[in-house]
């Protein structure tokens, strides 16, 4: 008689994927490998970004069933996603959409390789062929000590928690920030209201004096 496959939920196995509402925490993050689609703008109206969406999800369900089929069988992460603008309080204090850039991802084990992946590509592109499709890459992001909080509620809600991440946690703490802003949607924002949406908010650090500006310019 054979064995069912154990499925590995990574949110459940990884550390850095659980996170409280009203509490800031520092942890460090293993590095993790994803697949990644880059673009630029207001993630509401930018086309490009409902497209990045459309191809991840099919190539992240073939890999999932690719794997499956070797015997490894896992839970397909949520979406997550980098995002940058060159004055970093176009986050928080000065909301400007249309300034942002972001990379949107959905983690994978590090047992997918590069061969699976252009096995998965080839695949779903001969199915349904989404737009962006050629623009996904494979890459293992390094963040290391990174600060973050659970948020529950609106996207437009966050300025004023990453405002205290960023100029009252971070600095108390004798850290600074050092790379691009991290969100973690472990509720599907296609699919449930605004306000019962759950995401975790990430932000790299170093000690202070290590410091590099962020992604986009000196900081103020």
């Amino acid at each position: 008689m054979t064995n069912k496959t154990d499925k590995i939920d990574f949110k459940r196995e990884i550390d850095a994927y659980r996170a409280r509402r009203g509490t800031f925490r520092v942890v460090d993050v293993p590095d993790l490998r994803y697949l990644m689609i880059d673009g630029h703008g207001d993630p509401n109206t930018s086309p490009a970004f409902a497209e990045a969406i459309e191809t991840l999800y099919p190539l992240a369900y073939t890999l999932k069933f690719a794997s499956l089929a070797l015997g490894r069988d896992y839970v397909v992460m949520p979406l997550e996603g980098l995002w940058w603008a060159r004055d970093m309080d176009r986050f928080t204090t000065a909301r400007d959409k249309s300034t942002w850039d972001w990379t949107l991802m959905i983690m994978v084990p590090d047992w997918i390789d590069e061969a699976m992946f252009a096995d998965a590509v080839e695949k779903v592109e001969a199915k349904s062929a989404p737009a962006r499709l050629r623009d996904v890459r494979l890459e293992t992001l390094s963040e290391g000590r990174c600060v973050q909080t659970l948020h529950v509620g609106s996207f437009d809600d966050e300025a004023d928690v990453l405002d205290r991440m960023h100029h009252e946690f971070i600095p108390a703490n004798g850290l600074s920030m050092a790379g691009k802003h991290h969100e973690i949607y472990l509720s599907d924002f296609r699919r449930v209201a605004p306000e019962k949406l759950r995401t975790i908010l990430r932000q790299p650090v170093v000690e202070a004096e290590r410091a590099d500006p962020p992604p986009g310019g000196e900081r103020g």
